[in-house]
């Protein structure tokens, strides 16, 4: 149904968010899917940019609202939380719904205290689109009519062609 960030590890501090005074990015068009976010000067790593805020639902809420339709591209800004809440960020969500899935990511998705953050994993330099892997949970089979429906765009050396996450 949606992206899998990782927990944060509750023994460490929280990362730094960035700082209010001037935006570290900002929106524009993007080359990988439609909006993206763009650094607008250097990020460390480690940097907590952004909350994923948007409406929150129970994942029957979720599917109601956008039924998966067999053949039809999947599009959303749906992002789960846990097995109870998914976070809607079509609905009252902020600028973290234009950041866009790669496949050599520069960005994480955390989930800290019930809500979910944009940090930096790597140097990111002014001017760099931001991006996490979505690694979409599908639970049926990863077929090429599958695959289609989550198509990558990202253009990374290793682009596995689907935002779909690997299956173990």
């Amino acid at each position: 149904m949606s992206s899998v960030p990782r927990d944060a590890d509750s023994s460490l501090p929280s990362p730094p968010i960035a700082s209010l005074a001037g935006d570290p990015f900002e929106i524009r068009d993007s080359p990988i899917q439609g909006k993206g976010a763009f650094a607008t000067r250097y990020i460390p790593p480690g940097v907590r940019l952004i909350e994923y805020a948007g409406e929150r639902l129970t994942p029957a809420e979720a599917e109601a609202r956008y039924p998966d339709v067999p053949g039809e591209r999947h599009h959303t800004f749906l992002f789960a939380i846990d097995d109870d809440v998914v976070v809607d960020a079509a609905v009252n969500g902020n600028d973290a719904r234009w950041i866009n899935h790669s496949c050599d990511p520069n960005c994480d998705a955390v989930i800290d205290g019930g809500r979910i953050w944009i940090e930096s994993i790597r140097d990111i330099v002014s001017g760099e689109e931001l991006a996490y892997d979505y690694a979409y949970i599908l639970e049926e089979r990863h077929t090429p009519a599958a695959k289609k429906r989550f198509p990558c765009h990202c253009g990374a050396e290793n682009c596995r062609g689907t935002i779909l996450a690997k299956k173990r």
